[in-house]
């Protein structure tokens, strides 16, 4: 994920210069250098927008294009009929001709902001899209624990179960900015961690240290064998602790 984040920060960046680029152009009059580089500035964009910004997709795109305009006129012109080379009519009591230079300065400055907007959110949003696929894989481990309780691998799923809550109660840690002292911290020291930064309330508390409990059974081969009953009540356990601990 870090190395998919840096690329999405360098393409950003890349972006957000040649749009400096093209506004410099079209201020400088320099029609055809804007012409020119805009389609392939747009296409890219319009790929960031989705994926980052989705909210603010129809409003991009509107910028460019529109299949609901009945004519073009000074309000609808767009940046496609700038790059088509289409012009408003001259109405004879207007005080000046339209400058479709300018109209589509204005249009063109309002999508750059919009994918500039995705830059100031970025760490939000790579933070959401990590939250995502982090949920999307617990749910496939707790799952996967499931299926091995179904068919009577009793102490495998609760190993199963066990390293997902593990791994979420160490990403609620990274959240929190809650200092873990040590290097191969313990589903127990995580919870003792979250407990002493109010992340958790004494009852969160109480109940992932009895899913702990559970765990270490299924772990520790020297202790006593866990029950079906009681990997199941991990299982479940887990699966309510990362949807509601976070």
């Amino acid at each position: 994920m870090n190395g998919t984040a840096e690329k999405i920060r360098q393409e950003l960046g890349s972006l957000i210069d040649v749009g400096h680029d093209l506004l410099r152009s079209l201020e400088e009059k320099r029609h055809m250098d804007f012409k020119m580089g805009y389609q392939d500035w747009y296409t890219r964009s319009l790929s960031v927008v989705r994926n980052l910004i989705p909210e603010r997709l129809a409003d991009f795109e509107r910028l460019y294009h529109s299949e609901k305009r009945k004519a073009v006129t000074d309000s609808t012109y767009l940046i496609e009929d700038y790059l088509l080379g289409l012009s408003v009519s001259y109405e004879p009591f207007a005080e000046a001709p339209p400058d479709h230079a300018s109209i589509t300065w204005s249009k063109f400055v309002t999508q750059f902001l919009i994918l500039k907007s995705a830059s100031s959110r970025l760490d939000y949003i790579l933070a959401d899209i990590r939250g995502v696929l982090q949920a999307d894989l617990f749910d496939s481990e707790i799952d996967a624990a499931r299926e091995l309780h179904k068919k009577g691998h009793i102490r495998a799923a609760g190993t199963v179960a066990g390293v997902v809550l593990e791994r979420h109660l160490a990403r609620v840690c990274e959240n929190h900015k809650v200092t873990i002292r040590k290097k191969k911290p313990t589903l127990s020291d995580l919870n003792n961690s979250l407990k002493e930064a109010d992340v958790i309330d004494v009852a969160e508390w109480r109940f992932v240290q009895h899913l702990a409990d559970i765990r270490n059974l299924c772990g520790h081969a020297k202790n006593r064998e866990p029950t079906a009953d009681e990997v199941g009540e991990l299982i479940d356990g887990v699966d309510k602790a990362v949807k509601t601990i976070g």
